[in-house]
């Protein structure tokens, strides 16, 4: 495996250098590079034309599909038997960023867009990625009953794109019921796919009964771009106390790899982080005593 590595600015550290948390040069860095490992990155809150450079990547790319594998890890926090992918709409809905204020800052309004595309795109990708997974069965999740147009459209989009998939298994569940059934039984299920804001709330959920943020990662797929990344943000009260846990990178690192095709140097780095963990060679959050710098030793020596 011969890869060219090519580093990229995003964030705060950006923005104070150049003005912009999303650079040109890094939206052109992603489009030509064959696939994009992301590190976390802070978004303060009140900043002065300052953005979620994250939101921002994935529209101006069309990143249009957010993958969260939940996988069961050999450690006492995580639950047996959960091997499940939730597929997350990632362009659309409530982070939209259509919002305004009225009557004089008293009403604060966000507008909640699906649209025809963006749903058949985000459903056929979940088929497709049960059928190139195995999984037989699949959950669309919506709040179509108070939710009426918006989740309707998306629920209607989902049926008529389950026709195209005779092998596959469509059942639909109502948001609120499905956040329940995550806690009561996770094993049951294989593919979740839903809107934005919901996809965001129902993969942190999920990821807590497989070992927690430490170790969740995720992938931002278009059409011309991918983006593979841990899902936790960029802890900054962690910054050198050696307690942040590299091993959500390194997953996020597999799936990169299992994109690029290289599918047997993905699966030697997920072996070597389930025997770091199952070795309790891991950080605090994982009850080992290890610094995140010590964990990335072991893990690359496993793979050597």
């Amino acid at each position: 495996m011969d890869l060219e590595f090519v580093r990229a600015e995003i964030g705060f550290s950006a923005y104070e250098r150049l003005g912009t948390p999303l650079p040109d040069s890094t939206l052109d860095g992603i489009r030509f590079a064959s696939a994009t490992l992301f590190g976390s990155v802070t978004t303060p809150p009140n900043l002065p034309g300052y953005f979620s450079p994250v939101v921002r990547m994935r529209q101006s790319l069309e990143l249009f599909a957010n993958l969260r594998p939940c996988r069961s890890i050999p450690h006492s926090s995580s639950r047996a038997g959960i091997d499940l992918i939730i597929v997350r709409e990632n362009t659309e809905g409530l982070y939209s960023g259509i919002e305004r204020l009225e009557e004089d800052g008293n009403r604060a309004i966000t507008e909640r867009v699906i649209t025809r595309k963006g749903s058949e795109r985000i459903v056929r990708k979940a088929f497709d990625t049960a059928r190139q997974t195995g999984r037989k069965t699949i959950h669309v999740v919506h709040k179509a009953n108070v939710l009426r147009q918006t989740c309707g459209l998306f629920r209607a989009v989902a049926f008529e794109i389950a026709k195209e998939y005779p092998d596959i298994s469509m059942q639909e569940m109502l948001v609120d019921t499905c956040a329940m059934e995550l806690v009561r039984a996770p094993e049951q299920f294989e593919v979740i796919v839903t809107t934005n804001l919901f996809g965001d709330i129902l993969s942190d959920e999920a990821c807590m009964f497989v070992g927690g943020l430490g170790v969740a990662a995720s992938a931002n797929i278009g059409a011309d771009a991918a983006v593979f990344e841990p899902v936790h943000g960029s802890a900054p009260t962690l910054v050198g106390t050696g307690k942040a846990n590299p091993i959500a990178t390194f997953l996020a690192a597999a799936m990169m790899l299992d994109y690029l095709n290289e599918k047997e140097s993905a699966e030697r780095l997920r072996n070597a982080v389930q025997a770091c963990i199952a070795n309790k060679e891991s950080t605090p959050d994982l009850d080992g005593s290890l610094t995140t710098g010590q964990v990335t030793e072991r893990v690359i020596q496993r793979i050597n």
